[in-house]
């Protein structure tokens, strides 16, 4: 069985991916896998078909490989793939869709205004406030601002990266992640950067962010995290795996931002982080991950 890591891609995030997909490929070669890379850009249907590969392992974060594109591709040349599904996989990007799915599986989310490119905001707004694209990942594009004075270049920053905005409450308390692996919790991770918020910087910077897990939190905080990752994860209708990122609000209550549907794979990825916590090293990972392929596939 030929395997294909998919890496690469036109996102804002490709070196993220190319990080994430040369990991994985070394996973799977030290598992036994017949694994082989292949670094796209934005691939077609023949060049994919003409790659020989039976299995795709996609790790390609962003636009066209977290959006459904590539699933969709695949999907069509009857090639299984690792990961969710077209439709999960364009909900997980689009947070205007995912978050309207939380609400309704009574999840709670920051309060938001969303605006279309070419628009500003009609209601009066109130700081802090989190500016994001609405189709992005890694923080492309997101900002904190304290002062509305700070409001158009934040805005003028994120339309950059896509033709819709968010503008979220920023939720004051402990941000965690929680990842899900074959619709279970992992356990949960407290993310602490050293910077404002947990940028790119920090994310992808040595040294930049401490990560606690589990994380210092009490039994039932926890409980409540692993439980709205898990319902997080359903809601969109994921497969295989995902990471939940979240607030643990000041009062207690967990906040939803969003589900990657694709997390990233590096040596300082959350998700390798959570599965070690429970046990779980990264080739194995891997290999679960890989699984999911055909437990999805059809």
């Amino acid at each position: 069985m030929r395997i294909g890591v998919l890496m690469g891609g036109p996102s804002a995030e490709r070196d993220v991916s190319l990080r994430s997909g040369k990991a994985i490929l070394e996973a799977l070669l030290s598992k036994g896998y017949n694994a082989v890379p292949l670094e796209v850009w934005l691939p077609t249907r023949q060049e994919l078909k003409s790659a020989g590969i039976h299995v795709a392992f996609i790790a390609l974060h962003g636009t066209f490989g977290e959006d459904g594109q590539i699933q969709a591709i695949l999907e069509d040349l009857k090639i299984p793939y690792t990961g969710s599904k077209v439709r999960a996989s364009r909900l997980g990007m689009d947070k205007v869709a995912s978050r309207r799915l939380f609400k309704k599986a009574r999840l709670n989310v920051p309060d938001c205004h969303v605006i279309k490119n070419g628009t500003r905001p009609r209601k009066k707004l109130k700081t802090p406030l989190v500016v994001k694209p609405s189709a992005q990942g890694s923080s492309v594009g997101v900002s904190i601002i304290d002062s509305l004075d700070e409001l158009e270049g934040a805005i003028t920053g994120a339309f950059m990266f896509g033709d819709k905005v968010l503008l979220e409450s920023f939720v004051p308390g402990k941000e965690l992640t929680v990842g899900v692996l074959d619709g279970n919790p992992l356990p949960v991770i407290q993310v602490v950067p050293k910077r404002r918020y947990y940028d790119e910087v920090a994310k992808y910077t040595v040294g930049m962010t401490e990560y606690l897990c589990p994380a210092p939190i009490s039994g039932q905080e926890a409980k409540l995290a692993q439980e709205a990752g898990a319902r997080a994860h359903k809601a969109l209708g994921c497969s295989g795996y995902s990471r939940v990122d979240m607030i643990l609000g000041e009062d207690g209550k967990v906040v939803i931002l969003e589900v990657n549907t694709i997390p990233g794979m590096t040596q300082l990825s959350l998700l390798p982080k959570a599965a070690k916590a429970a046990g779980i090293e990264f080739p194995e990972l891997c290999e679960a991950m890989l699984k999911s392929a055909f437990e999805t596939a059809g």
